[in-house]
């Protein structure tokens, strides 16, 4: 959730903020309604508690009428002070209730606008020229039995795939290299449970407007994550951390699902957009004065991935319309795709600032012992996804596709070749 501290202290970033999202920017003057009124039901009672408090102390050493009295004075004072507690227990709750609907403030620098106004910040590589009419992804992973979507809609419905043969190699190979770079630039690895309890989802900022997006299992009151994002963001809830040692860096390896509501009929063909994938998530947890560098940092191990697998890419500066509700900026990395003549999202990272920290209560405590919330990051180091762009990218007029130079160790092959 959004500082409280900058909410009164510069209400005018918070009214911009939501502007530059599309968002009404009139919940501002509630909140700091709220606030006024909470912080003035809270005084009262804690003015009431002390006289209540003062008035016990001194019974005890009166007699006849002033006893009756100071009796009859703390009895009012202890409906007083119930009264007051009460106002402001239900003040809090009800600001609190707001507070979690509002989302991260933009940061500065941010683009304005909604989904189609990004910022091309650069484009990287040279996109493949065919002397042959290129085959889509779908295609050639059956032609290489890679892919099998009959299959996986006959077990599990729409949305749902086998990867088999070379495209389960393909799949493990790139999450493992993925991995061994994030171990190697000092992240330790993870593979996290996939299914949370409510607080972690919401603790993250997935309910709400995106709840419609979570698979809910209602008998347990568990969520299946779609993203290791959430279990990485909650590890640390309601802990402090050793200042001195951070960042905390991981990187997780999960299973995700998403359920996809609203979007019938996009992407229906292949396996850019499914119910279920893997993904190797990097998660940083930094000082909030630490956070910007480290959010370029995320994005530069992206980058790396992406040469290794020797895929041409832009990479986009989100607009603040389109950004989640924990994000203040993001960076996507988007790969070409040759038989869709378009970029498409293959990584994503975000700058959460200290809007998770709030909500799951994460601390470190600063050079003084006080204890400061710290701020999250989170980005996209290899998924499913990725194997799209490079069957398309690296394929050849036979149906095989090259496996790119860095990816072989993993994949043991050097070439896939269509299945006889």
């Amino acid at each position: 959730m959004i500082d409280l501290r900058t909410l009164r202290e510069d209400p005018d970033r918070l009214r911009a903020s939501q502007r530059a999202r599309g968002e009404d920017d009139s919940v501002v003057e509630t909140l700091l309604d709220l606030d006024s009124r909470r912080r003035g039901a809270l005084s009262r009672f804690e003015t009431l508690r002390a006289e209540q408090k003062s008035i016990g102390k001194t019974v005890s050493r009166a007699s006849g009428d002033e006893k009756a009295a100071l009796l009859d004075r703390a009895k009012d004072l202890a409906a007083q002070v119930k009264s007051a507690e009460s106002e402001a227990e239900k003040l809090a709750g009800e600001l609190d209730n707001l507070l979690y609907t509002v989302p991260n403030l933009v940061e500065e620098g941010a683009p304005a606008g909604g989904e189609d106004d990004f910022v091309l910040i650069e484009e990287v590589g040279e996109k493949p020229s065919f002397d042959f009419e290129p085959k889509d992804h779908l295609e050639l992973g059956e032609l290489l039995g890679a892919i099998d979507m009959e299959r996986g809609a006959k077990v599990s419905g729409s949305r749902f795939f086998f990867l088999r043969g070379v495209g389960a190699r393909l799949q493990l190979g790139l999450l493992n290299m993925a991995m061994q770079q994030a171990i190697e630039a000092g992240f330790i690895p993870m593979i996290p449970p996939v299914l949370v309890k409510p607080e972690s989802m919401k603790g993250t900022g997935f309910l709400g407007e995106h709840a419609s997006e979570v698979y809910h299992l209602p008998e347990d009151d568990l969520f299946l994550v779609g993203t290791s994002e959430v279990p990485m963001a909650a590890y640390h809830a309601d802990e402090i951390l050793d200042g001195g040692s951070l960042p905390y860096r991981y990187a997780g390896w999960s299973t995700c699902f998403r359920r996809e509501a609203g979007s019938y009929g996009k992407d229906t063909r292949g396996i850019i957009r499914v119910h279920q994938f893997d993904k190797v998530e990097m998660f940083s947890y930094t000082r909030p004065e630490d956070a910007h560098e480290e959010h370029l940092r995320l994005l530069d191990w992206e980058k790396e991935m992406l040469a290794k697998v020797e895929l041409p890419y832009r990479v986009i500066d989100i607009a603040g319309g389109d950004l989640g509700v924990s994000a203040a900026r993001k960076f996507d990395c988007e790969a070409w795709l040759p038989t869709q003549g378009q970029y498409r999202e293959v990584t994503s990272t975000s700058n959460c600032t200290g809007f998770q920290a709030r909500r799951l209560a994460v601390r470190y405590r600063d050079k003084d012992g006080k204890p400061q919330h710290v701020a999250t990051l989170n980005g996209t180091l290899a998924t499913t996804r990725w194997i799209a762009a490079i069957l398309e990218n690296h394929q050849q007029a036979d149906g095989s596709v090259v496996v790119p130079k860095a990816l072989r160790p993993y994949v043991g092959l050097d070439v896939l070749e269509p299945v006889k």
